[in-house]
């Protein structure tokens, strides 16, 4: 399977959609993506990972780069990994938990909420 990732807006938010396998040969289109986005002047991106169906190691460390990069310039970085997917155990949720680095992301189920401008510690 390829990967695909395509943008859009929801309000202050770039959005990238990625869906298929992250992998040694593609997550480095995911990777120039998110430096795209940022030198064009985004600093609020969502990573939807809805539909990614795989992700090696080669992923995981193109999102903590994005982390990285994001709060580099004092950005923000938001990861989509859907209720359903979440409870049932996706494959991107499982391996970031197997990893330990889960916790460095703000991981929410849906666009809505991953779009909302509100704290979702302040709640």
């Amino acid at each position: 399977m390829t990967l695909k990732v395509w943008e859009r807006e929801q309000g202050n938010w770039a959005v990238l959609q990625v869906s298929g396998e992250m992998d040694l040969v593609t997550s480095p289109a995911v990777r120039q993506r998110v430096h795209d986005a940022v030198a064009e002047g985004r600093r609020s991106l969502v990573l939807d990972l809805g539909e990614v169906r795989f992700c090696d190691s080669s992923g995981v460390g193109v999102l903590i780069a994005a982390r990285r990069l994001m709060r580099s310039c004092q950005g923000r970085l938001r990861l989509i990994l859907p209720a359903q997917g979440a409870v049932e155990g996706s494959h991107v949720n499982r391996v970031l938990a197997a990893l330990g680095v889960r916790r460095l992301f703000e991981v929410y189920p849906d666009l809505a909420s991953a779009t909302a401008e509100t704290d979702p510690l302040s709640a």
